[in-house]
């Protein structure tokens, strides 16, 4: 069966492959994660408020230490992307927000995220968001971003509809928290500008 060119794999690797940008807000900046930034990190996820709305947060620095160094691996292969998040005027990632493909080449991705309950309703999020929005559809030419949030955290549900999120869905028993099966709202922002006969560089499906 021919491979649709959709699917197939760039003949460049695009510049990302071989480090991320920065990108630049008014409130807020994104980067690659570094090795220094473990220590800021494991502070956040081991945040009660954090940790319980992910699946188990590392145990241990060193369990940080490895994953930042596995997001390195994998966007060096195209095949995953972890922004950390730095609030203006600051030095220490409070955050990040990470890209997982759910189709070959990011034309359907999913969006996850988390942030210090410091930076929460202080606009930091919805900032960061669209600049990882912008991201995804002007970069990695995606056409449709998915994002999974519990229907009992009506603060997260209410700050994907703030950035201009549709909600789609309900998904059953999809997470697990306090022991428990919890059901997720599915979200989702599409890519209305994208011609389907275009992909990324001015690629055309056959």
């Amino acid at each position: 069966m021919a491979v649709r060119e959709i699917d197939a794999a760039p003949s460049t690797s695009p510049d990302w492959w071989q480090g991320l940008p920065q990108l630049q807000g008014e409130l807020v900046s994104l980067r690659e994660l570094q090795p220094s930034d473990a220590p800021a990190l494991y502070h956040t996820v081991r945040i009660p408020d954090v940790s319980r709305q992910m699946w188990p947060p590392p145990e241990t620095l060193q369990a940080v230490e490895r994953f930042i160094e596995r997001t390195h691996v994998k966007r060096g292969l195209g095949q995953y992307i972890c922004f950390g998040v730095v609030p203006g005027g600051q030095t220490e990632i409070a955050g990040l927000f990470e890209l997982r493909p759910l189709q070959p080449r990011f034309f359907r991705l999913e969006l996850g995220y988390f942030l210090h309950p410091t930076w929460w309703g202080t606009g930091v999020f919805s900032e960061a968001a669209r600049l990882v929005r912008d991201f995804s559809f002007d970069v990695l030419g995606a056409q449709r971003i998915e994002m999974r949030v519990s229907v009992e955290n009506p603060r997260g549900n209410g700050a994907l509809r703030k950035i201009g999120a549709q909600r789609e869905g309900r998904l059953r028993a999809a997470f697990v928290q306090d022991d428990r099966y919890i059901d997720q709202y599915l979200w989702a922002i599409v890519n209305k500008g994208l011609d389907p006969r275009q992909r990324r560089g001015g690629e055309k499906s056959r």
